[in-house]
């Protein structure tokens, strides 16, 4: 049994199980509990709070003045500092000012008393994380230095993936260095220690998935679920019981009650793909629980709280989406808090080196092949195709070519042919006279597509930027005109 440790009597009544707080982020791994400075001019009190953080199994140190913090800086290298606003001599807001260039490594909160709030917001203002106001709150302060200690690791984390992104030309498991995917990175920083939604478009290959789980990583929810449902993928009828769960006999075949996503993913990241072939009425229901932050199972009925962080994807344009009524225009709304463009790769031509090499190191590790590098003249064709399936196409080109590769190196012979020619476009073109309805075109360019990838329909489907699902309910709809014959 854990004895719990008392406090002075500063923070009266209050007891705590030492170590009952992690003082280091699971996620960042580190080996070393955080270093806490607190400076407090009053012995007593600064002896009580010292205590108390490390009952909670911080490395803390205590310092009467802001002149005392600046000269323990250098020897302590504390990571957060807790520092009452008002003593003699240098206060909390000039220790603040001081410190101003190191703010990115240390993170400053402050102790104030309630007639100066009005200075800790200037603080604030000025670059401190928070402010507490005297007598301390033990709980408040628990939780301030946990979320804390999560920024930290954040910070850390996007300080390793820029210096990743100068030596390597990856950001995390993201491959590239070029002007548009680093717009992207910039997003991804600034959305990721966030709570607030994100909404990624982009075309069919073009990586929005990794893009989500990238966000999930480098936010505070890291150590929490991560949660993925292709929304094209499950059948109308099937997506309710999917995203929300039902109770035992809801429907025919309801044996058991069965958590839906939202409840999986809950404290954590809940990624819906393809959110713009969702049905109208599960959107209305989607937004719903993105406003209340609670819903119902399907026969259920009560409503469940969840803390879920939702990150969306779509392939089609999303302001095209609400025009054409597939997709709502408060859902957008609400969705959109952070929007994020994937471009496509015949945008980021540049990056296809740093992509084939990555490629080629996991082809090499999945197929047990030893392949060194790709011949110059085959990634000249590379580098010159327009890579209508975008990097998911890229993969699956170099993955297949280390496979036939016989030696140390990738040839042009061992590329598909329209890759091998070095052009991405099809054999033939659709030719459309004046008077051509955009029905007859669509069909046009569906069958001529299908005809380029062989009848390969979800290759289809990537390359026309449409899901499998809507290609299938197109040839469907062609077959019941007896526009095409059946398969």
């Amino acid at each position: 049994m854990v004895e719990p440790v008392p406090c002075n009597n500063y923070l009266p009544g209050y007891t705590l199980a030492a170590g009952d707080m992690p003082a280091m982020s699971r996620r960042s791994g580190a080996s070393e509990p955080e270093r806490v400075l607190i400076v407090e001019d009053d012995r007593a009190t600064l002896e009580g709070l010292t205590e108390l953080v490390r009952s909670w199994g911080y490395t803390a140190e205590g310092v009467e003045s802001g002149e005392a913090a600046i000269a323990a800086i250098g020897s302590f290298r504390p990571s957060i500092i807790v520092s009452d606003l008002v003593m003699p001599g240098m206060s909390g807001l000039d220790l603040l000012h001081a410190l101003e260039d190191q703010l990115s490594d240390m993170t400053l909160l402050i102790l104030t008393a309630q007639g100066s709030v009005d200075t800790a917001v200037e603080a604030i203002k000025a670059g401190a994380y928070d402010y507490l106001t005297k007598p301390v709150d033990p709980q408040r302060l628990r939780i301030l230095l946990q979320k804390i200690v999560e920024r930290l690791a954040t910070v850390r984390e996007v300080k390793g993936l820029r210096r990743q992104l100068r030596d390597q030309g990856r950001f995390g498991r993201i491959v590239g260095g070029s002007v548009g995917i680093r717009r992207v990175y910039r997003v991804i920083e600034q959305a990721a220690p966030t709570g607030a939604s994100v909404l990624i478009s982009g075309e069919s290959g073009t990586g929005k998935e990794l893009v989500a789980q990238t966000i999930h990583e480098l936010s505070p929810r890291a150590s929490q679920p991560y949660i993925a449902i292709n929304c094209a993928a499950i059948p109308e009828s099937l997506l309710e019981s999917e995203i929300f769960g039902h109770e035992k006999g809801a429907f025919t075949g309801a044996y058991d009650r069965r958590l839906g996503c939202f409840e999986l993913a809950h404290r954590g990241t809940l990624f819906l793909d393809e959110i713009a072939e969702m049905a109208p009425v599960m959107q209305v229901k989607l937004l719903r629980v993105l406003q209340e932050r609670t819903f119902r199972r399907l026969g259920g009925r009560d409503e469940q709280a969840v803390d879920v962080r939702v990150v969306a994807a779509t392939n089609a344009d999303p302001e095209e989406a609400v025009r054409s009524g597939r997709l709502r225009e408060d859902l957008l709304y609400r969705l959109n808090v952070f929007s994020i463009a994937l471009p496509p790769l015949r945008e980021r031509l540049d990056d296809v080196p740093l992509l084939v090499q990555a490629f080629l190191d996991e082809a090499n590790a999945r197929n047990q092949k030893a392949v060194k590098a790709v011949a110059p003249d085959a990634l000249r064709a590379l580098e010159s195709y327009t890579w209508p399936g975008n990097i998911r196409e890229l993969r699956n080109v170099v993955e297949r070519a280390t496979i036939l590769a016989e030696g140390d190196f990738i040839e042009r012979k061992h590329l598909p042919p329209p890759v091998a020619a070095g052009s991405g476009a099809p054999p033939k073109a659709v030719t459309l006279a004046p008077g051509t309805t955009v029905e007859e075109a669509e069909r046009r360019l569906i069958l001529l597509t299908l005809e380029y990838t062989g009848n390969n329909k979800t290759r289809a489907a990537e390359i026309l930027g449409i899901s499998l699902k809507t290609l299938h309910n197109k040839l469907n709809r062609f077959r019941e005109e007896k526009l095409v014959a059946g398969d």
